[in-house]
């Protein structure tokens, strides 16, 4: 028996749906099935997460759901933007306690959530479209921009408190102290715990009692917070540990080419504002004669009508 065209496109729209179904279905059964992402529990990393869930806030409600999505990431091959984003994760402080996936899963999560925020509000306020655009943009951003403002927020204090550190460590060494007891003295009497370089001097003390070598631990902070300040500092230490060199006065003279260079930074600053506000002025001072003469204009526009 012939089946009518007609029942036969409807046979073959059942058998694609059913195919369409299974497939979804498999899919979720797989993505089901996927452990989530491990969380870091151990060191640095696993320290900075435990004190962001025990915060609580948005990100304690959200850590389950991208840990899951992180799971499914961790399949996808891209070792150099992994080995990229890690690093970035270290110069911020390993941010949130994050690894490289669950901060991907995190900016795929914030672009979700704006996206569907976006068309929530193009339909009630009856906005164009391209909106929703804009709102998945701004939700892909936005776990970026607060990754690169940690970075160079963590990087603007070290290159502020270094100077006044080192000084203090020459100070204690002079007293008779050496190099890692003159760090344990400024970390353990600095009246902040949570300052950059505080956390970062009791990292290279920890380092230390766990066997690594003065270089190491130096070098690792370099690493973790590679500025030129930084650099400077922990090649000055190493060569003159490596040439016998006094350390107390080695660092006396690296502070004060610190301040040095923060000053001829800071005249640099004001002379680049000084041209970058010409524009804006010129704003204001067209502002003003506007203001002034538009009065007179107009008038002399009524009587010549």
């Amino acid at each position: 028996m012939l089946f009518k065209p007609s029942s036969l496109t409807v046979l073959l729209g059942i058998i694609s749906l059913a195919l369409f179904a299974l497939g979804v279905a498999s899919m979720v059964f797989v993505l089901a099935r996927n452990p989530p992402g491990v969380p870091p529990r151990l060191g640095a990393r696993g320290l900075r997460r435990a004190q962001a869930l025990a915060e609580g806030g948005l990100f304690g409600t959200i850590e389950p759901l991208m840990r899951v999505t992180a799971g499914w990431i961790s399949h996808f091959p891209m070792p150099d933007r992994r080995r990229a984003l890690d690093e970035q994760l270290v110069h911020a402080g390993d941010w949130l306690g994050l690894t490289a996936d669950e901060y991907i899963a995190l900016t795929l999560l914030s672009g979700t959530f704006f996206t569907v925020f976006g068309l929530s509000l193009i339909t009630v306020f009856e906005l164009p479209s391209v909106f929703a655009f804009f709102f998945s943009g701004l939700g892909l951003v936005i776990p970026y921009m607060r990754l690169t403002g940690e970075v160079a927020r963590r990087f603007k204090e070290v290159n502020r408190s270094l100077p006044t550190a080192i000084d203090l460590a020459a100070l204690c060494m002079g007293a008779g102290l050496d190099f890692p007891g003159a760090l344990r003295q400024f970390v353990d009497k600095a009246a902040s715990k949570t300052d950059t370089l505080v956390q970062e001097f009791g990292r290279i003390l920890q380092e230390l009692e766990l066997g690594r070598t003065r270089r190491q631990a130096l070098e690792n902070f370099a690493e973790r917070c590679p500025t030129d300040a930084v650099r400077d500092f922990v090649g000055a230490v190493v060569q003159a540990e490596e040439k016998g060199n006094p350390l107390a006065q080695v660092l006396r003279i690296q502070a004060g080419m610190l301040r040095m260079r923060r000053s001829i930074m800071a005249e640099e600053n004001a002379a680049r504002a000084a041209v970058m506000m010409m524009g804006p002025l010129m704003l204001i001072f067209c502002a003003i004669i506007m203001i002034l003469l538009g009065p007179f204009i107009v008038n002399s526009m009524g009587k010549g009508l």
